[in-house]
């Protein structure tokens, strides 16, 4: 789920194609039939099952199978185990990073979050860069770049349908400067740590936020866009995040308290881009996982890419409708989609 919420859409063929259907039965791991006592096995027959159950191959880095009575048993169903839809290519992506240096992926990623703002979609698109031999400084350095490479064609090449998007009725006045904006000024960088004492401040001296500024939270929007839009009033880049939360891959920092994270925030969204240095120590990103209640073994192919040690990496994630959205002054994320899909619609 990488920086998703932690929901997922589950697939799966066991349902049937008749969704009229009344007496759907899902297959379920029946209980272990009863053996015969050990008193009645005889000494070969006992020495037979312990040589058979010696011989079998469980490789100790890969998930063990766990097959709980009346649960449901995915080997039935169409890829043979429990899969879900992806919320990210990060991790995949990072496996042809560490064989082609410079990659990116960008595809449709899905998220079960049952939310309902102007900025979230539960079927949009993802472009992720991942970089090698690169730390959090040159993967920020990419990103800024990439967003003013965007805004600097839309304004070259689209300047007719921002004009008609700034001057129409429901368009955004003073969209064409606030895009030159982000072209004539580098993004202002600060930390975390940083960006909650400005907060603070703010509040202490008569700002209202609907939640207290504290350090270790996960900042809201209002929060992001109060600190682009009132205090710089251009994009800014945070660094440094608690570790808590954030995603077990990025490389814990010095102090063991935050991660080599850095969000990009812009006006009128708030984030745009979120980004990491990933974490290539190995006993490290372990120890990382567990903190974060994720089964090593779960990843293992993900653990196998440091195994005989690695390089230094990173990347990030820009959501695509979010940039469209950025670029247009559009007010609602649904908008700037062909058939946008959220909780409780998917029409089309």
């Amino acid at each position: 789920d990488c920086e998703g919420a932690g929901e997922q859409f589950a697939v799966t063929t066991m349902l049937g194609s008749d969704h009229l259907k009344t007496d759907v039965t899902l297959p379920v791991h029946a209980a272990p039939a009863e053996e015969e006592g050990e008193k009645k096995l005889s000494k070969k027959e006992m020495k037979r099952r312990a040589k058979k159950e010696a011989s079998k191959k469980v490789d100790p880095n890969k998930p063990e199978e766990h097959k709980v009575p009346g649960a449901v048993d995915y080997s039935k169903d169409f890829f043979a185990r429990r899969a879900n839809l992806t919320v990210s290519g990060q991790l995949n992506v990072e496996t042809h990073a560490c064989a082609l240096s410079d990659v990116y992926t960008f595809g449709p990623t899905f998220r079960a979050e049952n939310s309902h703002t102007a900025r979230h979609l539960s079927e949009f698109w993802m472009i992720e860069p991942e970089i090698a031999f690169a730390d959090l400084t040159e993967d920020i350095n990419l990103a800024e770049d990439y967003l003013k490479y965007c805004v600097k064609y839309a304004l070259e090449n689209c300047a007719d349908d921002l004009e008609f998007f700034e001057t129409n009725p429901n368009g955004e006045e003073g969209l064409r400067d606030r895009l030159r904006n982000v072209l004539e000024n580098p993004f202002k960088r600060l930390t975390y740590t940083e960006a909650i004492e400005i907060l603070q401040k703010a509040e202490a001296d008569g700002h209202k936020f609907e939640e207290k500024p504290v350090w270790g939270m996960d900042l809201p929007s209002e929060m992001e866009r109060y600190l682009c839009e009132a205090i710089y009033k251009m994009p800014v880049v945070l660094t440094d995040y608690p570790k808590d939360i954030k995603a077990f891959y990025m490389k814990l920092n010095d102090d063991g308290k935050t991660v080599a994270a850095a969000d990009i925030l812009v006006p009128k969204i708030g984030e745009i881009i979120g980004g990491s240095q990933r974490e290539h120590r190995r006993d490290i990103l372990k120890q990382r996982c567990i903190e974060m209640d994720l089964d090593p073994k779960a990843i293992w192919w993900y653990f196998d890419l440091r195994k005989y040690g690695t390089v230094p990496h990173a990347g990030f994630g820009l959501g695509f409708e979010r940039l469209i959205l950025f670029v247009t002054g559009l007010q609602n994320i649904r908008d700037v989609i062909p058939f946008p899909r959220w909780a409780g619609n998917a029409e089309f």
